[in-house]
């Protein structure tokens, strides 16, 4: 059965940032993992079971850093990419806040493609770790609303903070 549809195709232009750093996988593994703990989802379940105010709900479960964010969802692909002949160590994360991603869903929910973040670390060549990102306000400036670009643009400084407090540098592209 083919249910009635309208297609739309959107072209998304992304810039990747990739860091390089001169750290083991094992140590910026454990140290993003430090810095952005996991979400309390049974926390979230009792807040909003409590029917407790967005306000309380956002604070109460905002990450600890300047950054606010928190881990959403965490894979270690490694054992199953062995399996497969590439053994490289991998940790993939999906990372964000709901205060921001709240405003952007107000003004379009297909915004929730992007945001939790995808983060992606890997051991690289040379005995470092690359960690790799896209940088949120491009592709979120792809919507074509002012509010989800501006969302967008402050997700670019989170994420700045984020790898500072990480003691990486903040890419040049997030540095506005």
């Amino acid at each position: 059965m083919a249910l009635p549809a309208t297609e739309r195709i959107i072209p998304v232009t992304v810039n990747r940032i990739e860091l390089e750093v001169a750290v083991a996988f094992g140590t910026l593994r454990r140290a993003f993992e430090a810095e952005v703990p996991p979400l309390d989802t049974a926390r979230v379940r009792e807040l909003v079971s409590e029917g407790a105010e967005w306000r309380r709900l956002t604070s109460e479960t905002a990450g600890p850093g300047i950054h606010r964010f928190v881990r959403f969802w965490t894979e270690h692909p490694t054992p199953v990419m062995r399996v497969g002949g590439a053994d490289i160590p991998s940790a993939v994360y999906l990372i964000g806040d709901y205060a921001t991603a709240a405003r952007m869903f107000r003004h379009d929910p297909a915004t929730l493609l992007y945001t939790p973040l995808r983060v992606e670390l890997h051991a690289s060549r040379s005995g470092g770790t690359v960690l790799s990102v896209d940088q949120p306000s491009s592709v979120l400036s792809g919507f074509g609303n002012n509010k989800v670009t501006q969302a967008g643009f402050e997700l670019d400084r989170m994420l700045g903070d984020l790898l500072e407090e990480l003691g990486l540098p903040r890419p040049s592209i997030l540095r506005r």
